[in-house]
């Protein structure tokens, strides 16, 4: 866990990380700076491109705590005390959560030229299933759901998201963990439409399939129901499962090293930005714009 006293990463090697975001930040905040207007810019400590930059470092780096990811910064990157205080950079972040949408959202668009794209949902647990029943963390949104790969009750919200063949992130949505993933299917696909899609079983509509394709010329491939009518051949469902695979390599990485499922944020803004600096940071990755 990056949190423990003893960092084990090379501090050239963060060095290097944050130049390569910080270069590519910048190129992309020049397109938009018009909407990035506010009262005394010219008295800020330190630029968007900085304050951004940081933020996806950070996720890069799998800190979860916002306390100890500020004190890494001051103690290791900005040690002349150039940089902000800590609740004034968690609110430059929150603030600047439309830039961070805006490059995630360009380096979304990559994925159209990929092959094919794949949807699937991510459980999202915000508290132990011993205390789902009691808890008040975004009551207003979250609530109880059942997550079928590991056969368990949960209580939390449900990320629906959509990557290419070459693990790119695209459309994603989040959601109550109740929501099925066929619901969420078409808002997900739609937002960087891709022509060429698979889902597992839970997707199979054939209401769905009709109106992705008419309305948006998109097709959604599944594998069959053993109660099915008309099933597909075993040659098919072996290709299909190939194919998917894509997507559970992502959400092992996003899990695993980015520590999606660990996000401490109390208010879906915060949420929110978190969410979208580990899926940008990840983008970044993959597209080999920085070295993980």
């Amino acid at each position: 866990m990056q949190e423990h006293f003893h960092f084990t990463t090379d501090q050239a090697k963060i060095q290097k990380q944050y130049a390569a975001i910080f270069f590519f930040v910048s190129a992309q905040l020049s397109s938009i700076q018009m909407y990035l207007q506010r009262r005394n810019r010219h008295l800020v400590k330190q630029e968007d491109a900085v304050v951004i930059a940081i933020h996806i470092l950070g996720k890069l780096l799998g800190f979860t705590s916002e306390r100890a990811w500020h004190r890494f910064v001051t103690g290791n990157l900005f040690t002349n005390g150039s940089f902000l205080e800590r609740s004034r950079y968690n609110r430059r972040c929150r603030a600047l959560r439309f830039a961070i949408k805006w490059i995630r959202h360009k380096l979304a668009k990559r994925g159209q030229h990929h092959a094919y794209a794949v949807v699937d949902s991510l459980p999202l647990e915000l508290c132990h299933a011993a205390r789902m029943h009691r808890v008040k963390r975004f009551q207003e949104i979250a609530d109880i759901g059942y997550c079928a790969s590991k056969k368990q009750w949960y209580y939390g919200l449900k990320l629906h998201l959509q990557v290419t063949d070459q693990g790119l992130p695209m459309g994603y949505v989040v959601t109550e963990a109740s929501c099925h993933d066929r619901i969420a299917a078409e808002s997900v696909m739609t937002q960087i439409p891709h022509p060429y899609n698979f889902g597992d079983k839970g997707f199979i509509s054939r209401e769905l399939q009709k109106r992705l394709y008419e309305e948006y010329q998109m097709a959604l491939w599944t594998p069959s129901r053993k109660n099915q009518k008309h099933c597909s051949s075993e040659a098919w469902e072996k290709w299909i499962q190939q194919k998917r695979k894509v997507i559970e390599t992502v959400f092992s990485v996003l899990v695993d090293q980015y520590r999606i499922t660990e996000i401490r944020a109390n208010s879906m803004i915060g949420f929110e930005v978190a969410l979208d600096g580990i899926l940008l940071a990840y983008s970044l990755v993959t597209l080999g714009l920085v070295e993980f």
